[in-house]
């Protein structure tokens, strides 16, 4: 091992990777803090990144759930702009050490959890990472499916296959599409960036241009746009909006909750604090906004073209035919690669590897995440989706609240990273685990739990007060898991 260098600099500290005294088991060369020749990520490629993450089908048809449920689209873009303004909170501020000592999540997560303990947040992060791999590989595989039976008038409809529930030729297209994620992650980290940052900016004129066709051939955008929302007076679900609205905001800010979590696995390879921000700042809540109204308005023109509203872009595309469905076929393959590898690729990944770093590289974590998302039946599970969110914030709320908590309030930002790559360090604890953090971690979960079982249906029900809690299950869990960490980290760690 070589002597320990730090040194800092502006806004960040660099550890040389070859830190004195590290734990094997504790380190390996992904997961070592990054150096200042590898901070190349500016602005401008983060906010690429979110774009690149955010556009996408499953952000598409957020809009539609809330018009569905009874919103206006002027109601439904609000409470998406609001939450992604929320989530952007814990997300440039985590992302804060990130940029700072160049660590990724898992190694952070050592600060608050101990080396061995903090396995099991990483760990619960990365599971929620493999069921959005399996349900974005999923979509884009389902997107090849129905446009080449297009192009091949119907020839690709078959039986569904026992078991699997969808026929092979729906199989075989998963399957294709499940291999390209792989040449990626074979390829690292890098080929992920140039791939953001070469689509962002062809994924944003593809959704201006859908846009333009839609108004094109509907000469407005239609009904939808001024068709009044359901709770207003007089209409069907009068003076209910509230209690439309607080779910759905949890459950939107559950759609990114996952990245304000793992946002340093990218933060770590920014050039200064200022381009992590103003990148997130810009690439967050603003595309998001834009591709909510950009779906509203296109589906509005389909009431006009078509006769009836269609949300799901894979089937607009199959009903707009001609050579529009080779230029569909490739943007939606690009869309939903770019946000598949950065949102749902690089965090279980890591995650993994933390589990034995001497063992399992990065690249390795990254053919495990596409394994486990092959076997989780993604077609099944997307059927699920507005439920998942909110159940998941329930856990995740927790871990934020907890880092949040020990990054700014117990440590003040400061860091003594070599100590996070040693079994023996300041935050060793009681042999590898911090009984504060995972303690935390079960308090902040508790009160979500009786509305999270009687969701599913694993009880027979729970007060009215418990399934109130639940819809707000994120914030819960972020306040509740950060406060009982202080307390309990104050108490049992001298």
């Amino acid at each position: 091992m070589t002597d320990n260098t730090i040194s800092g600099g502006g806004d960040y500290t660099t550890v040389d990777a070859q830190t004195e005294g590290v734990d094997l088991d504790l380190w390996n060369e992904d997961q070592a803090p990054t150096t200042a020749e590898t901070r190349t990520w500016d602005w401008k490629a983060i906010s690429a990144l979110w774009v690149g993450m955010v556009v996408c089908v499953p952000t598409y048809m957020l809009a539609s759930y809330l018009i569905g449920a009874g919103m206006s689209w002027k109601e439904a873009v609000t409470t998406i702009l609001l939450a992604n303004v929320i989530v952007l909170i814990p997300m440039v501020l985590v992302g804060h050490a990130g940029a700072k000592y160049g660590i990724p999540f898992p190694v952070l997560l050592r600060s608050s959890f101990g080396p061995i303990g903090a396995k099991i947040p990483a760990v619960a992060r990365g599971i929620v990472a493999c069921g959005w791999f399996g349900i974005q590989t999923w979509v884009g595989g389902s997107a090849i499916y129905v446009i080449l039976n297009t192009l091949f008038g119907g020839a690709l409809a078959a039986d569904p296959l026992p078991i699997l529930g969808i026929n092979i030729f729906q199989f075989i297209c998963f399957l294709a599409f499940w291999g390209l994620h792989i040449w990626f992650i074979k390829n690292g980290t890098e080929s992920i960036r140039w791939l953001e940052t070469y689509a962002a900016p062809f994924l944003l004129l593809m959704g201006l241009a859908l846009l333009a066709w839609a108004y094109v051939n509907a000469g407005s955008f239609g009904e939808m746009l001024s068709t009044p929302s359901q709770f207003d007076v007089g209409q069907p679900k009068e003076g209910q909006f509230w209690s439309v609205f607080w779910p759905s905001l949890t459950g939107m800010v559950g759609f990114w909750a996952t990245l304000a979590l793992n946002i340093p696995d990218f933060t770590r390879y920014a050039k200064s604090q200022k381009d992590q921000f103003v990148g997130q700042a810009i690439g967050l809540p603003i595309p998001m906004a834009l591709f909510a109204f950009i779906a509203s308005a296109v589906t509005s023109a389909t009431v006009v073209i078509f006769g009836e509203p269609i949300w799901d872009p894979i089937a607009l595309t199959e009903r707009m035919g001609g050579f529009a469905i080779i230029i569909a076929l490739v943007a939606l393959v690009i869309a939903t690669l770019t946000t598949n590898l950065a949102a749902n690729v690089v965090a279980p990944a890591h995650g993994f590897s933390n589990l034995s770093p001497a063992t399992i590289s990065l690249k390795k974590g990254g053919y495990i995440t596409a394994a486990i998302g092959l076997i989780m039946f993604p077609w099944i599970l997307i059927n699920h989706i507005i439920g998942w969110l909110i159940a998941y914030s329930a856990l995740l709320g927790p871990i934020a609240g907890i880092m949040l908590a020990d990054y700014y309030l117990l440590r003040k930002q400061k860091l003594e990273v070599a100590d996070l790559f040693k079994s023996n360090g300041i935050y060793s604890a009681s042999n590898g685990w911090n009984w504060a953090g995972v303690l935390a971690l079960i308090i902040g979960i508790l009160p979500n739990l009786p509305g999270f079982l009687a969701s599913v249906g694993l009880s027979d029900g729970a007060s009215a007060f418990f399934m109130t809690l639940y819809t707000y299950a994120w914030f819960v869990g972020l306040f509740v898991a950060g406060a009982a960490y202080l307390v309990l980290a104050k108490m049992m760690n001298k």
